[in-house]
């Protein structure tokens, strides 16, 4: 198998820690390339990273598909419970950490821009998705797992591109309980092996 990687790429980390939680990031060639690269857009029409190649050669794209592809391979416990309220709270999980990086790339991007009325209305607006899921996550902390799922890896994830790219934004003092479950998890092996690179 193959797969596409970036250092910076929360979405390529939340991936690849699924994969070291399952047992498995052995069995991956990591292959490094340019979004905009036509051989990417050959394999995934999107041109998104990351995308994996299985060794059938079918391409698998985006996070939430290969996280689920890694979880039927090898015989770890299951990253993605059976169907169930489990289910359910892991892909809720999930839907959530994914969130808060959907709302933080692009703002990261639109505030090295020349700002605006329109393009701070934008970016008040994502911080204010990021703010609100936090809230949440504060209010659900103690349910949270230590990466049995991809709902915890996503959120841990989630919580390390906060640290990464936006380290002016300090997220903990607001949120104690979801800082001290953080603390307990960012140095499991899921976590501590893909630290973020600036690229």
């Amino acid at each position: 198998m193959k797969i596409t990687v970036s250092g910076a790429s929360p979405y390529v980390r939340k991936v690849i820690a699924c994969a070291i939680a399952r047992g498995i990031d052995g069995q991956f060639e990591k292959w490094s390339i340019s979004t905009t690269d036509p051989v990417l857009s050959d394999s995934n029409p999107l041109g998104k990273i990351p995308t994996l190649i299985t060794d059938e050669g079918v391409a698998m794209f985006d996070s939430p598909v290969i996280c689920e592809y890694i979880d039927s391979i090898g015989t770890a416990p299951p990253l993605f419970p059976a169907v169930g309220p489990a289910r359910w709270k892991a892909l809720r999980l999930q839907a959530i950490g994914d969130g808060i990086l959907d709302a933080s790339q692009p703002r990261r991007r639109e505030i090295a821009l020349p700002q605006d009325e329109g393009r701070i209305g934008y970016i008040k607006l994502q911080q204010g998705k990021v703010a609100r899921a936090l809230a949440v996550l504060e209010a659900e902390a103690a349910s949270l797992g230590q990466l049995a799922t991809v709902g915890d890896i996503a959120v841990a994830c989630a919580l390390g591109y906060l640290d990464f790219r936006f380290a002016n934004e300090p997220w903990r003092a607001a949120h104690p309980k979801l800082a001290v479950w953080y603390a307990s998890v960012e140095k499991l092996a899921p976590m501590a092996k893909t630290m973020p690179v600036a690229a």
